[in-house]
């Protein structure tokens, strides 16, 4: 079962999370949604209160099945659909499975591409961190990647919380998605045909998905807009919350 947190009344906008966070990762947008507007963060599956039913092994499109069937479940025909980093792989899983469900799209710090030789070779070695040492291993590596450098060195509160917030996992669910990210399709030939309105928004001091490659996508997809945070990494809308609130906040208002 796929377990949600949400928070407003109107039209539906579903918020998926970064890897190895949950739907927990999204509370700043939750609290400042727009009037007219309905945001819905669920925990994909393995994560937060979302059980793995069991499986070991699975891809971004069972993620984003689940995605699909959530809305189905809460009677939505149509969303738009807002993904950060892993959320942005399931955006586009979601995207070539049923086009005419998604209304808009949001991608945040997050690539078309699929992993490379190395990105593969890391995404083993953290399948072994994580089987034999933990989330709380994990933290330890990934701090550093997620994180801008601004927000390492002046905002210890962050630092904390998104350690708290990858330590709150299971480490089976961390699992499954490394081996569904290192599995993923290669989205770049998806890009030219995306219809509906797109935002992409990069941390500038992402250095996991930089601003660089933020602007080749936005630029192959016709009609995006761009957004730059500034002082802030790989999870801008923890780093920069309510500039990225602000960011989002007025995009959607202008789909109404």
């Amino acid at each position: 079962m796929t377990r949600y947190l949400e928070s407003g009344l109107g039209a539906p906008l579903l918020l998926l999370h970064p890897f190895p966070l949950a739907a927990e990762a999204w509370r700043p947008q939750l609290e400042s949604v727009p009037r007219g507007w309905r945001f819905i963060a669920p925990d994909l599956r393995g994560f937060g209160g979302s059980a793995s039913d069991g499986a070991s092994e699975i891809g971004m499109d069972d993620y984003a099945r689940d995605a699909l069937d959530l809305m189905t479940a809460l009677h939505l025909e149509r969303a738009v659909v807002a993904g950060l980093s892993m959320g942005g792989y399931v955006a586009f899983a979601m995207l070539r499975m049923a086009p005419k469900r998604i209304r808009g799209l949001v991608l945040a710090d997050t690539r078309p591409q699929a992993d490379n030789e190395d990105a593969v070779r890391a995404r083993r070695a953290a399948l072994e961190m994580v089987r034999g040492r933990g989330l709380a291993a994990l933290a330890d590596e990934m701090l550093g990647k997620l994180l801008g450098e601004t927000t390492r060195r002046e905002r210890p509160q962050v630092v904390a919380e998104v350690r708290r917030l990858i330590e709150s996992n299971h480490p089976d669910g961390a699992a499954m998605a490394t081996y569904a990210m290192m599995r993923r399709p290669d989205s770049t030939p998806d890009l030219a045909g995306i219809r509906c309105p797109t935002l992409v928004i990069v941390g500038a001091e992402d250095t996991i998905t930089p601003p660089a490659d933020a602007d080749v996508m936005h630029r192959s997809i016709a009609g995006s807009a761009l957004r730059t945070i500034a002082h802030a990494g790989h999870l801008s809308n923890l780093e920069a919350p309510a500039e990225f609130s602000t960011t989002i906040n007025g995009w959607v208002d202008s789909l109404q």
